[in-house]
């Protein structure tokens, strides 16, 4: 046996957490696109071929009715180069990343698009217009991402936050952050999901921050400060996703093993979990901001063209769910 498949044999042992042969449910969230109307979008800057194709993707699929913002003749050139036809699709010139993010938000301000799509443009320059307490997006709401983890090592879809935009929120930051992600789930089809409120232990220690926050929206949610699901913490990630390691340490809880939402301390962790996840353990992912006034479907400039298809199938139930005039006619 070589050294290689002796290491292979090592590992594949007792796994905490059980394994379903092919567990993908993003199919799910696409199906239930198909009842619904497209989703007008401001495209900002789709200037790489994999956010071209995403915004493509996503139109034939009748998922968003995409607007282009972006020098108008390099799209075209783009367009052409790996194929695409782009005439059907308004195209608003946007000669810098800036304006083209600034005009995005210009038009979902006034109504004229229903959400908006980061194209290949820095994640900062997009946020940077959406968050501009003037001329913005902002609401009442703390402005927070999801990334919606499809993966084949667990049986739930599982919502990570904040892994994106909010570097070292406090509590106050944590209780939007939270309630933003429950009322994603609920879009999702999720009625009442299981929170998991993560640190590096399950005890409550005050030298760690992670826990004394876990503890107070554990509390928080007790007192309807917090609606919609239902939280525990802190958690060790293992506690949180297998009901095995819970078992092991003790430990009764209502979410342990069967958590919905994983809300990590900080945007480091989060965003290294979602990655590490997608990377080495497989799963999907979609990416969407939240507690804006209309969906921002934010993924990275390396993620394929099928998690921006995703991400904008995300956007639209979340549209839907939140809109009652809307979702009225379909």
């Amino acid at each position: 046996m070589s050294d290689l498949a002796m290491l292979m044999e090592s590992v594949a042992v007792d796994p905490l957490i059980d394994h379903p042969a092919d567990f993908h449910v993003f199919h799910q969230f696409l199906e239930r696109c198909k009842a619904m109307p497209s989703l007008s979008t401001a495209v900002c800057w789709p200037l790489s071929e994999v956010s071209l194709r995403g915004a493509i993707e996503a139109a034939v699929a009748g998922i968003i009715k995409p607007v282009l913002l972006g020098p108008r003749d390099q799209l075209r050139a783009l367009a052409k180069t790996i194929g695409a036809d782009i005439s059907g699709y308004l195209i608003v010139n946007a000669s810098t990343e800036e304006q083209a993010a600034l005009i995005g938000v210009g038009m979902c301000r006034d109504g004229r698009t229903q959400a908006m799509m980061k194209g290949s443009l820095h994640t900062d320059e997009l946020m940077r217009a959406v968050i501009n307490r003037d001329t913005g997006l902002r609401t009442s709401r703390r402005i927070s991402h999801v990334f919606v983890m499809d993966t084949p090592a667990y049986a739930r879809t599982v919502l990570i936050t904040d892994a994106a935009i909010n570097i070292e929120p406090d509590l106050d930051d944590k209780v939007h952050i939270v309630q933003n992600a429950v009322d994603l789930a609920h879009a999702l089809g999720i009625p009442e999901p299981k929170v998991a409120l993560l640190s590096a232990i399950e005890m409550v220690n005050p030298k760690i921050k992670s826990t004394l926050d876990a503890a107070a929206l554990c509390k928080m949610a007790e007192r309807g400060q917090i609606t919609g699901a239902v939280l525990d913490g802190p958690l060790a990630f293992d506690t949180a996703v297998s009901a095995k390691a819970a078992q092991i340490k003790g430990l009764v809880s209502p979410v342990a093993g069967q958590a919905d939402i994983l809300v990590v301390p900080d945007l480091e962790s989060g965003n290294m979990l979602a990655k590490q996840l997608e990377y080495l353990g497989g799963a999907q992912l979609a990416g969407i901001v939240l507690g804006a006034k209309v969906p921002v479907i934010l993924t990275s400039r390396a993620d394929s063209a099928a998690t921006r298809l995703t991400s904008c199938a995300v956007a639209l139930l979340l549209h839907y769910a939140n809109s009652p005039i809307d979702r009225e006619r379909i």
